[in-house]
């Protein structure tokens, strides 16, 4: 199970590593982390972002040094990291690398009901998911490549793992595309059947629907 966080939004967690480098006002936080392409590695709500702020100095993560105005603007106040921050970054990273957690993606829940469509359809929609699977795979390593001549490969080791789960999707959704098309897949023609007569084959039944109630 994963911790009970002061401040559980992950934007708290990249909010205290832009901090990490220096102190900054929210506006420059919020620069950084866009800069970094901070909404590729996490599920950001900006709507949320001056929300979180506040929330952290409540909770003792960050601290205010000063407030800055420059011309006409508001004005600004600059926070810094504090040391139960530097902690908590720490702690919670540490977490995040060394345990897994179920992850609820959406070609997940699509597979779960993939029964609903019939077997064509299902093969041509996969075609589709691989079809942008691939472009996507090659775009990610064209900007990998060109980031690896700028960058260490610190800074890239999330870029990496993505494109890595991208290409293991790919050779999954290759391989049962195969299945399907070349008629391997097993239940295969009980599916087709299911759609063609309406009627649920024994074999795709599920337990309560067999009279298994075995736990």
């Amino acid at each position: 199970m994963p911790k009970q966080r002061r401040v559980g939004n992950l934007l708290a967690l990249a909010v205290l590593s832009a901090l990490a480098q220096r102190p900054m006002h929210p506006y420059e936080i919020a620069t950084t982390l866009r800069a970094w392409g901070k909404e590729q590695d996490m599920d950001i709500k900006w709507g949320s972002f001056y929300t979180v702020i506040r929330n952290m100095d409540r909770h003792g993560l960050i601290e205010a040094v000063e407030s800055v105005r420059a011309g006409r603007r508001p004005e600004r106040t600059v926070y810094r990291i504090t040391d139960e921050g530097h902690a908590e970054m720490r702690d919670w990273a540490r977490e995040l690398v060394s345990t897994p957690e179920p992850e609820h993606h959406r070609f997940r829940a699509g597979l779960s009901v993939l029964a609903v469509l019939p077997p064509d359809e299902a093969v041509a929609l996969l075609r589709q998911r691989l079809s942008k699977l691939e472009e996507i795979v090659r775009a990610g390593r064209d900007a990998l490549a060109e980031y690896q001549r700028q960058l260490p490969r610190l800074l890239l080791v999330e870029s990496e793992y993505e494109l890595a789960i991208q290409e293991a999707e790919v050779a999954w959704v290759r391989g049962l595309l195969a299945e399907f098309t070349d008629g391997t897949y097993p239940g295969l023609e009980q599916w087709r059947t299911f759609h063609e007569t309406g009627e649920l084959p024994p074999e795709l039944a599920g337990p309560t629907e067999r009279g298994d109630t075995t736990q």
